[in-house]
């Protein structure tokens, strides 16, 4: 079908994508669908870590004091608050992270990094990154980089517009 496409009789009109289109498309779901694969072996194998285990340690790591509230760890680790209260309950259980009510507004939930948790982030990073640098940045450009960056700030989405 092409983009011009029009529906018969009060049936919604589908805007179907066009080769530019459906090339960035197809382009785009497999690296969702790939690339995390690749990112996460080195975690699981060296550090029995998932990818999105690690995203939520990491970001916990580069807060002030090693703690952030929970839906803002949400947003960036890139996942739902109900996804992310399941894994910090496991991050919890193998001491790497603690829970506590925020002191400032008890509303809310503050996720903090053990020295446990911290020790784990800081052997885990190296394998973390030099995946990083294999399957995305070393194939890019600067030009590349920055639009990849511009890109995915337009797509990005907070939990809570899930």
């Amino acid at each position: 079908m092409t983009a011009e496409t029009t529906a018969d009789d009060g049936e919604q009109q589908v805007r179907w994508l066009n080769a530019d289109e459906k090339a960035a498309w197809t382009g785009l779901i497999s690296m969702v669908l790939l690339l995390p694969g690749r990112l996460e072996a080195p975690l699981q194998q060296g550090h029995g870590l998932s990818l999105f285990e690690y995203m939520v340690l990491s970001q916990i790591s580069e807060a002030a004091d090693r703690q952030l509230r929970m839906s803002e760890l949400a947003f960036l680790a890139s996942g739902s608050l109900s996804r992310l209260s399941n894994v910090v309950k496991r991050l919890e259980q193998r001491g790497w992270v603690r829970r506590f009510p925020d002191p400032t507004d008890g509303r809310f939930t503050i996720a903090a990094l053990t020295e446990a948790g911290y020790e784990l982030v800081v052997a885990a990073a190296p394998d973390h990154v030099d995946a990083v640098r294999r399957f995305v940045m070393d194939r890019l450009t600067s030009t590349d980089r920055q639009a990849l960056a511009r890109i995915a700030e337009k797509l990005r989405i907070r939990p809570e517009d899930l």
